[in-house]
């Protein structure tokens, strides 16, 4: 363990300095990459980076997204973030084909200054339902009249209103087009660089980083209570790479890796619980216990479904203590399935546990509860075959005749015995306790 602890110090530290390796200095440009899903860890970057940057005395922060969306928690974290810099924040969707869609609209809305490269596009804002579409009847109608859309429900409509009224909400405060940004949620709307421009969705395209850097060049930006003329035209550039928090996070954000991790800590839990003073399995199981436990809390998880899984880890545990003929067990297997498919509270592509991982980590899971655990049971209650323990009951031979004290051959070996009763030569007998070097014994009958 004491290594474990050292290495965690060094490794902490090299994180702690991960932005000090850059020679940054003041007036530069700070460029951080949203690449991918709005999540945790590329949140936790992008935050950091500004975080950073404000300390550094960088003028700017240019956040270059190319994002499908991800989740809402993420995404305000960073629009919290975002609005409460002291530098002004720059939104770059870029290269050529990018696109902030989702919650890439409302963190471009949220920056001081949004901006695209020519071949890309913004928009399709709206939530992501969290619960599946019930296909609602609809009214019959004549072949000339179309059909009308079913009515939403009221958990919708909150979600889209709620959605509505905070990208309008940054709309007015950069000053945007606050009629599109009410379109692009309720409508799915999409705008592509030239009309995001045209309708003030954005506020200048271009083509690389250099370029757009000399366009903002004497631009002035409202920061916090007061404003900034930004001075990038010819700034140096210092990018922002990846440190071990950043991977570490999109790791144990994965909702594959994090179930897998909380599953193999329980195992490890209960293997130690059921061998005591193995002492690897409770170290191992406790650090997956507790890193997947903080990587589910970073996501959208339904814990009914989390309890659902303990409960069905306990079920299958309780089988194998008290037999019920498989009732407990299959009860304790379909809660687990049943609670894994519920896990994550979300439709959001690459935020969902695949079926064939939850298979493999039931089948497994059963595995562990009827065969592991149960031999591990079985083997404590096995018979006693080495020490004092496993004399008792054996059997030994009256050596000569005697009365009170005398001679038995047990285990191979001549030793002194005591009776309570009188015992002839050749009588078989039963050692009843063990005392030092004497055996108390008992005829067999």
């Amino acid at each position: 363990m004491r290594y474990w602890f050292v290495f965690i110090v060094i490794a902490a530290s090299a994180g702690m300095f991960a932005f000090a390796a850059e020679d940054a200095a003041e007036g530069d440009v700070w460029l951080v990459d949203l690449d991918g899903p709005v999540g945790p860890a590329s949140v936790d970057l992008v935050i950091r980076s500004i975080e950073n940057a404000t300390e550094a005395g960088a003028q700017a922060v240019v956040i270059r997204m190319d994002t499908p969306g991800g989740l809402d928690k993420s995404m305000r974290d960073l629009v919290k973030a975002i609005l409460a810099s002291d530098i002004p924040v720059i939104t770059y969707v870029s290269p050529d084909g990018a696109r902030a869609a989702s919650a890439g609209t409302y963190i471009a809305y949220a920056s001081h200054i949004a901006a695209m490269a020519p071949a890309t596009n913004i928009g399709s804002s709206t939530p992501v339902s969290i619960a599946p579409t019930v296909p609602q009847p609809t009214s019959p109608t004549s072949d000339d009249e179309p059909a009308a859309a079913p009515p939403a429900d009221a958990m919708t409509k909150k979600v889209v209103n709620d959605a509505v009224a905070y990208l309008q909400s940054l709309a007015e405060l950069r000053g945007r087009n606050i009629e599109w940004a009410e379109e692009t949620v309720r409508e799915g709307a999409n705008l592509r660089a030239t009309e995001a421009l045209e309708q003030n969705v954005i506020d200048v395209i271009a083509p690389d980083l250099a370029t757009l850097l000399d366009e903002l060049d004497g631009w002035e930006v409202k920061v916090g209570n007061g404003t900034q003329i930004l001075q990038t035209a010819g700034a140096l550039v210092v990018r922002v790479e990846t440190d071990w928090r950043h991977e570490l996070l999109s790791i144990i954000t994965d909702p594959s890796i994090a179930y897998g991790l909380l599953i193999i800590g329980v195992y490890g839990i209960i293997l130690e619980f059921y061998s005591p003073g193995m002492v690897f399995p409770a170290v191992t199981g406790v650090i997956c216990l507790l890193l997947g436990a903080y990587g589910l809390q970073m996501l959208p998880i339904n814990y009914a479904g989390l309890a659902l899984i303990v409960v069905g880890i306990g079920l299958m545990v309780a089988e194998v203590l008290t037999p019920t003929y498989g009732v407990l067990g299959v009860g304790g297997l379909a809660a687990f399935v049943f609670g894994s498919v519920m896990l994550m509270d979300s439709d959001i592509p690459g935020y969902q546990l695949p079926i064939p991982i939850i298979a493999g980590f039931a089948i497994a899971t059963g595995g562990v509860a009827f065969f592991v655990v149960g031999s591990a049971i079985q083997a404590r209650r096995q018979k006693v075959v080495t020490g004092v323990e496993s004399m008792i009951g054996a059997e030994a031979l009256v050596l000569d005749d005697f009365d009170g004290r005398g001679s038995v051959r047990a285990f191979g070996e001549v030793w002194g015995a005591s009776s309570a009763v009188p015992l002839q030569k050749n009588t078989k007998v039963r050692v009843t306790r063990v005392d030092g070097l004497t055996l108390t014994v008992e005829p067999e009958d």
